[in-house]
């Protein structure tokens, strides 16, 4: 469970930094924090609602449940293409960079085989360098982020066909 003063903190944090949201998981108890200013369009499930604590100043959510036939199939299509991959997602908010540094080429490219033991990329936290692995044997068959761009907790980072 999160302390007062903890989430306090965490939000001073998110205000003081180019952060749009930030999720948190600890113990079973989870903290989401968005900064005001931001509008999302959010398809919702009554199975799928969790409750969550937010900022107070928030932007207003606009819910829709039904969209257009031809938005379903291609949300359908893609889901499809995808069912079969395994995302490789970043486990903090961070820099992502595909390489040690700039004169080194990157971890992984599309196309590569990698292991549950292969660097794919380094996450930059607090100053920090963290190397990122694989956790899966497979191919990468998508980047689906840009080298130097900031990430979120859970963001998907890569795409890999298990084998």
């Amino acid at each position: 469970m999160f302390k007062l003063s903890e989430i306090k903190e965490l939000i001073k944090l998110v205000d003081q930094t180019s952060v749009h949201e930030l999720e948190i998981e600890n113990e079973g108890a989870r903290l989401l924090i968005r900064k005001p200013g931001k509008t999302e369009v959010v398809n919702v499930s009554a199975a799928s609602v969790v409750p969550t604590y937010t900022q107070a100043v928030q932007a207003p959510v606009q819910q829709h449940s039904a969209l257009p036939a031809q938005q379903q199939t291609e949300i359908q299509q893609s889901a499809a293409k995808t069912d079969n991959l395994h995302p490789i997602v970043s486990p903090m908010v961070g820099t992502f960079y595909r390489a040690s540094s700039p004169e080194n080429g990157p971890y992984v490219n599309v196309g590569d085989r990698v292991n549950e033991k292969s660097v794919v990329c380094i996450l930059e936290a607090m100053k920090l360098m963290n190397e990122l692995e694989a956790e899966v044997k497979g191919e990468i068959v998508e980047i689906l982020v840009e080298n130097g761009q900031l990430v979120e907790f859970g963001q998907p980072l890569f795409l890999v066909k298990p084998e």
